[in-house]
């Protein structure tokens, strides 16, 4: 069987690229930019006042002039005023272009306003551009800014508006089916007989990808019946990027999700990983391109392999750069007595000194959903037969 890091490896090298698009900048929040975003021009674009206040010509109150005929008011996004004499000030407001013939500025704080003057304290000293944002000293025009490949969150959608760009280039979000098999699972608000279950995998899944900004998301639930696997998936190869199934992949007489894929020309890259829990996870290419994950049924199978192989890979589709592992010091003993990669799902607690821990949340068997409410995802363990205790640092995967 393949290691986590070989099937992370096959996954990688079959995976498409996905077409780039347009988008208004609104529109862009969690795209994965395609193309380089430059300064438009010097940032501040001017010498930028940085507080409430009067602005003064400095050398005049190195004078000894400390008290200022106030002679105009300077708002954000008016023209500049000019200082009409050195013994004169112009009130200023905080983001205003700071006056020609002013070289800093003094906080209103700092001040006495009496009727159309302002007096300045003996104690307040005034330097050369105290107070004021200098032009360019943020970045130059024509400096790299974004990098294609960057995610684009609160931040850089700010960093392109203030370039000037009102549509984007960005990676078009893949069209994902998410599909469960299995003629036991009743939707929930349904009468449930007592040998059945609910339907509660495709919900995470689908929650999942959504929180994670995928927002062209199908449903699909599918009975174990071979001819309808067959038409159904025939059907979401040919519509969708990716599919991802929950369930069908293992090794029993209604397990039909590998023959049927086989028989609809999806190419099998692996079948198992050594791992636990979510060994049986199926990968798969098919001739239209589309990728297929095809994950174990059981609830925290499910959730591990999507957390650690599905997210990843669209973002890799979409053209992101990958992003350093994340990693974490485990918050007590766990114990791995198998020879497979053990995955344990935690919760990140900080203690007095700020230090994160990765506190274990051991679940009751792969099925055992209901334990992983509050956790934050789970540490990658190496095979064992091991004891790995309080303080090994090891790989953390966030849900």
């Amino acid at each position: 069987m393949l290691s986590p890091a070989q099937a992370d490896e096959l996954i990688g090298q079959h995976l498409s690229c996905l077409p780039i698009e347009s988008l208004p900048l609104a529109q862009c929040a969690g795209a994965v930019l395609r193309e380089n975003i430059y300064a438009e021009r010097d940032q501040p674009p001017f010498d930028r006042v940085a507080m409430d206040g009067i602005a003064v010509d400095s050398n005049s109150i190195q004078r000894g002039h400390r008290r200022l005929r106030i002679q105009a008011t300077q708002a954000a996004g008016d023209p500049p005023l000019s200082l009409a004499a050195p013994t004169g000030c112009i009130e200023v407001m905080t983001g205003a272009v700071i006056p020609s013939g002013c070289d800093s500025v003094v906080p209103v704080e700092q001040i006495t306003v009496d009727s159309s003057e302002a007096e300045l304290s003996s104690s307040v000293t005034v330097e050369p551009w105290q107070n004021v944002h200098r032009r360019g000293t943020d970045t130059r025009q024509g400096t790299l800014l974004l990098s294609a490949g960057a995610r684009l969150r609160a931040p850089e959608i700010a960093i392109a508006a203030s370039a000037g760009m009102a549509r984007i280039r960005v990676s078009s979000q893949p069209m994902v089916a998410v599909i469960s098999t299995g003629n036991e699972l009743i939707e929930p608000g349904e009468p449930i007989l007592p040998h059945q279950i609910r339907r509660s995998n495709a919900y995470a899944i689908v929650a999942a990808l959504r929180r994670h900004g995928f927002q062209r998301v199908a449903d699909d639930h599918l009975l174990d019946d071979a001819a309808e696997l067959k038409r159904r998936l025939k059907f979401h190869l040919e519509t969708h990027d990716v599919l991802v199934l929950s369930g069908g992949v293992s090794m029993g007489k209604l397990d039909f999700v590998p023959k049927v894929l086989d028989e609809l020309g999806v190419q099998s890259v692996f079948h198992k990983v050594a791992q636990r829990p979510g060994k049986p996870m199926w990968f798969g290419v098919a001739s239209s391109g589309a990728t297929v994950f095809a994950l174990p049924g059981n609830p925290v199978s499910t959730f591990v392999c999507l957390a650690r192989y599905v997210l990843p890979a669209l973002f890799a589709a979409m053209g992101q750069d990958p992003l350093p592992p994340e990693k974490m010091a485990l918050g007590g003993e766990v114990a791995n007595s198998t020879s497979l990669t053990f995955f344990m799902p935690i919760r990140v607690e900080v203690d007095d000194w700020g230090r994160a821990w990765a506190i274990p949340c051991p679940t009751n068997g792969s099925g055992d959903f209901t334990s992983l409410a509050g956790t934050d995802g789970f540490v990658e363990l190496p095979p064992g037969p091991n004891n790995y205790p309080k303080g090994f640092v090891t790989r953390l995967h966030r849900w």
